[in-house]
């Protein structure tokens, strides 16, 4: 099939009908969708114009300004410019994206932490807790050697933040 300039003149009228590339291979007949697509390049044709109207904002509903939100969330939401692939050509729309989600954290004052008896090593027994205290290769690391229960390295204090059950720290993340 060759493209004769009367093919080529009812190709350009139908894609800006805006006609799909297969309804417009049906109507030229003898022609398969690939080949209408490679045309409308080697033409440079623009966009297809859209068969149902155009693809502005108001087809998005628009978010209420008095939403009701979560209680404990602040957030902002800007309008981005956002580029997206419709046919043969780049269409640029406009779109709400939620910027920043923040969270209300509370400070906890019921927390108590245990003096350590700063033993080393050598001082450590199996009663001892062995939660290391900064760093080894400082002169003032230690151990914190409060007493421990019979099943665990640690005491109370830091057994706490050794086990965290899972599903807490997931939650803390």
């Amino acid at each position: 099939m060759n493209w004769t300039d009367e093919r080529v003149e009812k190709l350009k009228k139908l894609w800006s009908e805006g006609l799909s590339a297969s309804q417009i291979a049906a109507q030229l007949g003898g022609v398969s969708r690939n080949a209408v697509i490679g045309k409308v390049h080697r033409l440079s044709l623009p966009g297809r114009a859209k068969a149902g109207g155009s693809t502005t904002a108001a087809a998005r509903p628009k978010r209420p300004t008095s939403a009701p939100r979560a209680p404990n969330y602040a957030s902002r939401v800007s309008t981005r410019t956002v580029a997206r692939p419709a046919g043969a050509t780049v269409l640029k729309e406009e779109i709400e994206v939620d910027l920043v989600a923040e969270q209300d954290f509370s400070v906890r004052t019921d927390v108590v932490v245990p003096m350590s008896r700063r033993l080393e090593l050598t001082q450590l027994t199996e009663r001892t807790c062995k939660w290391p205290i900064g760093d080894p290769l400082k002169e003032e690391f230690h151990f914190c050697g409060n007493d421990s229960p019979e099943a665990s390295p640690y005491c109370s204090f830091h057994a706490r933040l050794a086990y965290q059950p899972s599903a807490e720290r997931r939650r803390m993340r």
